[in-house]
């Protein structure tokens, strides 16, 4: 059976058999290995199977693809994100006002796109669906902080329109040919999200 094809919520823990739990680390500390040597644009499944001295037909059964190696790759920092904007302290955690949320959470996003920047670039190339991934927890928590902050407006599309410019490859481009640092990158966005929630019905 292959293994799963997108990030879990936070809270549910994957059952494994402990000879499968180290070859499974195995493997994720040998990609991340190569990653950090070579860049993720290079990383190959076969070539990771051969530095892990596993069978190349444990890589794909595990992961299924490129793509479900590098969401194994970026899981663990995955999940303490979406715990810090779940249950974590405010402004980011509950207990701000809607609108101070937003922000942070579209700052931390930001910096969780950053954090693992080579990563995500890899998997927005590998997968085809934007709904694939974390993309579909970011949406719902984020559509709940607007439909408190802005009770008559489409929550779901200002939470598409916000997430829009939090990807990879925009950041990069921000960043390495516009010469944005990231404060630059944040502010931008914390304009937007505060025309987003200011505007009247």
């Amino acid at each position: 059976m292959c293994e799963r094809r997108s990030l879990p919520i936070v809270g549910q823990p994957q059952q494994e058999r402990a000879d499968a739990a180290r070859n499974r680390r195995k493997i994720i500390e040998v990609a991340a290995q190569m990653i950090a040597e070579q860049g993720a644009e290079e990383l190959s499944l076969d070539e990771v199977a051969r530095a892990a001295c596993v069978g190349v037909g444990t890589v794909y059964r595990r992961f299924g693809d490129r793509a479900g190696l590098v969401l194994a790759l970026i899981d663990d920092r995955e999940r303490r994100f979406q715990s810090e904007f779940l249950s974590g302290p405010p402004p980011l955690g509950p207990g701000a006002p809607a609108d101070r949320r937003v922000v942070a959470f579209l700052h931390a996003l930001v910096d969780r796109v950053v954090a693992q920047q080579g990563l995500l670039l890899l998997l927005e190339k590998e997968m085809t669906k934007r709904t694939s991934g974390p993309y579909q927890v970011y949406h719902v928590h984020l559509t709940a902080l607007l439909g408190q902050a802005c009770p008559h407006a489409d929550a779901a599309y200002l939470a598409d329109a916000l997430l829009a410019p939090i990807n990879a490859r925009l950041i990069a481009f921000q960043r390495e040919e516009r010469g944005m640092t990231i404060e630059e990158i944040k502010s931008g966005l914390a304009h937007l999200a505060r025309a987003v929630t200011c505007a009247g019905p």
